[in-house]
């Protein structure tokens, strides 16, 4: 049975006080036009109390269930916040946004369409999700999937830099949201939530605004309609978030996500402080507390920025203690593992499970068995977007190896980083079909290809240039060498020579950035044969070299 631990995996307290009557101020400027959407939980009452307020902070969820050998359940996440809630009717649950896509099983086909995050705004709507802003992978999405989510989901979606083509929030979005709580005494807690989210999907039906300015902006306006206290929700890299920590904006408490791996650090807004010991810093699983230096007049003395582990392998707890008379704020922050201390909620569970078996049934359509065990891996296997993207990685090599086999003649294999989705690392252990499907959910066929050197060079050049996109090219037995020169398995590549090259046929379509003069029937590329399918050639790959010891070397 499932034991409940303290609420205290790993702690930063930031206290006493840090507000002044004056912070509470409208800040000068001028200020977007539009309604402030206001949530009451209950009528605000002038009285003394110290109110507790509990934020729940998950970020970058892409599976539904247990990841074997990883943690983290969604099920799990909802029997915690059913205690919280118990013990705090002031608790709110936020997503620091990527949960839409990418997933293996938001690419099944159930019903004749995917389920492009369907699955996951029902186990979000039964865990009885708050607020939710978007990340860079919510637009993985087509349009009328998105729409339809965002119709779909009984949460609030908060968005201050996201819109339409015409400039407009999405249906259901709003860019900023204030929710007045009342303590067990009567007293009032108004709370004011914006949402930002980094630019790095450009799809056709999005719009961004400037993520800094537009949370400035936004943090105002909350300030100007009476918020005690400002949390942004944030999907962009950490130096985004210091950035915005950093600057005037009247926020006091960052809950991000982007970078898959906890982190809890104190941001001082003054530059003559900042980078100085004092600084937290807390990563990795490392246990930190820190009291932060409070200066006259409970003005704050930092921002804390916070950031859970990928998939709901932790999440954290952010208690906010609000004095009503002194106006003065406490933070404390505890980072909670979710990996079976806590109760299960069998509704959240169910609901899983029924997705779960849609999924696995639409892959057996199509000769994929998810459960079946095809190799166990003695190593970590790094499959996030910024390392993919921009290098090869333990998984990257594994997948090239794997093509470049399924074709024992070729001289090369060539892969988009882009069909890569995992967005997440595979620790060791047994390697399931459903892995293969997790970090390939798009498959596709293969196909050897003839290259003349001198166009398989412009390929690969192109590839080095797409650095940072999902046009960024893996590749299996060509590399750069010092000398500025390219190498197949050794020697230098020939710009009048032919070269046998397993391309995926996607790579073919013309499709990927700078990439159309790749596009089959085009001067050069001539197509030789079918090389069988993509995620197949992995799994035989893996049955045949479990990675560990042998894993093969960069190029």
């Amino acid at each position: 049975m499932a034991t409940n631990p303290p609420l205290a995996a790993r702690q930063i307290r930031l206290s006493p006080p840090w507000r002044s009557a004056a912070g509470l101020q409208a800040i000068g400027g001028l200020l977007a036009a539009g309604a402030l959407l206001l949530e009451v939980f209950a009528p605000a009452m002038a009285r003394a109390e110290r109110i507790e307020l509990q934020l729940v902070q998950l970020n970058d969820v892409y599976e539904i269930t247990p990841i074997p050998g990883g943690g983290g359940d969604l099920a799990q996440v909802a029997g915690l916040v059913r205690q919280l809630r118990a013990r705090n009717p002031c608790t709110l649950v936020l997503m620091a946004g990527d949960f839409l896509s990418p997933s293996a099983v938001g690419t099944a086909v159930v019903e004749g369409r995917r389920l492009d995050g369907r699955q996951m705004v029902a186990v979000l709507n039964a865990i009885g999700l708050d607020q939710a802003t978007f990340g860079n992978h919510e637009f993985d999405l087509a349009e009328g999937p998105f729409r339809d989510r965002l119709r779909e989901a009984r949460f609030g979606w908060i968005s201050s830099n996201v819109n339409d083509t015409a400039g407009r929030p999405f249906p259901s979005v709003v860019r900023q949201r204030l929710i007045e709580l009342r303590g067990s005494g009567g007293a009032s807690l108004r709370l004011g939530l914006l949402g930002v989210t980094l630019p790095s999907n450009p799809a056709a039906y999005v719009r961004y605004s400037d993520a800094v300015a537009s949370a400035i902006a936004q943090a105002q306006r909350l300030r100007q309609h009476g918020a005690d206290v400002v949390v942004a929700l944030t999907h962009q890299a950490l130096a985004q978030d210091q950035q915005l920590a950093s600057s005037a904006a009247p926020i006091d408490l960052i809950l991000g996500g982007h970078e898959h791996e906890n982190l809890l650090q104190l941001r001082f807004r003054n530059p003559a402080v900042q980078g100085s010991a004092a600084e937290l810093t807390a990563a990795g699983g490392t246990a930190a507390a820190a009291r932060a230096p409070s200066p006259p007049g409970c003005r704050p003395a930092g921002v804390p920025i916070a950031k859970a582990d990928a998939n709901a392998r932790t999440v954290w707890l952010h208690t906010l203690a609000y004095d009503t008379v002194s106006r003065c704020l406490e933070i404390q922050s505890s980072l909670l593992p979710v990996d079976g201390r806590w109760p299960s909620d069998p509704v959240v569970a169910r609901q899983a499970d029924h997705w779960l078996q849609k999924a696995e049934a639409a892959f057996r359509r199509q000769g994929l068995e998810p459960e079946r065990v095809i190799g166990i891996s003695g190593v970590l296997l790094d499959g996030r977007d910024a390392p993919v993207r921009s290098g090869s990685t333990t998984l990257t090599r594994l997948i090239t190896a794997a093509m470049r086999a399924a074709d024992p003649a070729s001289a090369a294999a060539i892969l988009n980083a882009g069909a890569i989705r995992l967005d997440d690392v595979l620790p060791p252990g047994p390697i399931r079909e459903m892995e293969v499907i997790r970090a390939l959910p798009f498959g596709g066929g293969l196909s050897s290809v003839d290259l003349e050197g001198a166009l398989l060079q412009r390929v690969l050049e192109v590839g080095m240039a797409n650095r940072g996109s999902g046009g960024y090219l893996q590749v299996d037995g060509a590399a750069l060498g010092t000398d500025g020169r390219w190498r197949l398995d050794g020697e230098p590549l020939e710009p009048g020579r032919r070269y046998r090259v397993v391309l995926p046929d996607f790579l073919l379509t013309g499709q990927e950035v700078n990439l159309g003069f790749l596009r089959q029937g085009a001067a050069g590329v001539d197509v030789i044969a079918p090389a069988g399918d993509l995620r197949q050639a992995v799994i035989r790959w893996l049955r045949q070299h479990p990675p560990g010891a042998d894993q093969p070397a960069a190029g």
